[in-house]
């Protein structure tokens, strides 16, 4: 049976680049970059150079990059890092419905730990009421974690202008996840001061994160036990991971402008195709990421629909890979305010290494299972 791999938001297959830079470094650098002795100096060389790489990319400083095993751990660090270490100066934080589980998650937790959450309202496309944004701002506000395109509907959030308002609050942190935007829109960083991302989002390994965390910001560190590159994360420095990470990065900002226009072309070919349908109703907004396209099947669970393509062999995904089954999308909920369409809601997530033919296929064996 022939699978079709529509669920590119949730993983990649890693380039090939990417894998001959790993597979070269695990070879040639294996010793513990902290180490004093040659094979030790080999390592942290490359360490160091990978950093650089990446810090060049992304215009930052080396120093400002924090190595993790994922997405996951570096929004943990961010949000609850910044919580804790300012929590002498308030317990207010402020947030959205579209965050990923691994922020949400966080902030619940937080929350049961005595700091006080509040939900930033969405305007009629899903974007960050900024207006509302202010009227929730308090001296005592600590952090404001907000992704720079949500997971589940590909919704570009106006990052810049919450960055310009929270410079009025200097005890307040901003956090942007930007897991699902780093390869896939232009992204500049000035104004943030935690930043998360994965490479395994734009064809680099699983097993490795980024957290950029500007000079100035202090967090409590999660894993406690040695310096390692940097004092906020112990553990022993992966240098052949920071070489693929690095790769994985220069090959998705490189090629951009082609892979973009690639997804771009087929998301509006799906979108043409799926307007015809009176029982499908599209959730994502037309300024929402060509990467992602959130549906609904009238009458039908997204699990439902979800299964029926798994069994033919088109891989989809209902809400993120890390959340909850057999719950409505907040993110759908959020935007449309309609809990069945929330439950009905699934995710195609496109690539440039998608064909023509494959969503051929795919419509069809949809209609089949409509």
């Amino acid at each position: 049976m022939q699978t079709i791999y529509l669920d590119y938001a949730a993983d990649t297959p890693p380039d090939a680049a990417v894998i001959q830079d790993y597979t070269q470094a695990a070879q040639n650098c294996f010793g513990n970059p902290n180490s004093l002795h040659p094979e030790g100096a080999r390592s942290k060389d490359l360490m160091n150079r990978s950093l650089q790489s990446i810090a060049e990319l992304l215009h930052v400083q080396p120093d400002e990059l924090i190595l993790t095993s994922g997405a996951s751990e570096a929004n943990n660090l961010a949000v609850k890092g910044a919580a804790y270490a300012s929590r002498r100066k308030g317990k207010h934080i402020i947030s959205t419905f579209l965050e990923h589980s691994s922020v949400s998650g966080a902030l619940t937790y937080l929350q049961e730990q005595g700091w006080e959450i509040d939900i930033v309202q969405l305007d009629a496309d899903g974007r960050v009421d900024v207006q509302h944004l202010a009227s929730l701002l308090r001296e005592d506000t600590v952090l404001c974690s907000v992704c720079a395109v949500d997971s589940e509907l590909g919704i570009v959030q106006p990052v810049q202008k919450i960055a310009a308002l929270l410079k009025e609050y200097p005890n307040c942190r901003f956090h942007v996840d930007a897991t699902q935007a780093v390869g896939k829109i232009p992204l500049d960083l000035t104004g943030f001061d935690l930043v998360s991302f994965a490479p395994h989002k734009f064809y680099g390994l699983k097993g490795c994160g980024v957290l950029v965390k500007r000079k100035g910001v202090i967090l409590e560190p999660l894993i406690h036990g040695g310096a390692s590159t940097t004092l906020y994360r112990s553990g022993t420095p992966d240098a052949p991971a920071a070489a693929a990470c690095a790769k994985a990065l220069e090959l998705a900002l490189q090629e951009f402008p082609e892979r973009s226009a690639v997804v771009q072309k087929l998301n509006a070919e799906l979108r043409a195709e799926f307007m015809k349908l009176p029982n499908i109703r599209i959730n994502s907004p037309d300024h929402a990421v060509p990467f992602i396209l959130n549906l609904s099947v009238n009458g039908i669970k997204g699990e439902e629909i979800r299964k029926r393509l798994a069994e033919r062999g088109v891989c989809v995904s209902v809400k993120s890979a890390c959340s909850v089954p057999n719950t409505p999308s907040r993110a759908v909920m959020a935007l449309t305010h309609d809990r069945k369409n929330a439950l009905s809601s699934w995710r195609i997530s496109l690539s440039h290494l998608a064909t023509q033919a494959e969503l051929e296929t795919f419509l069809h064996i949809l209609a089949e299972c409509m």
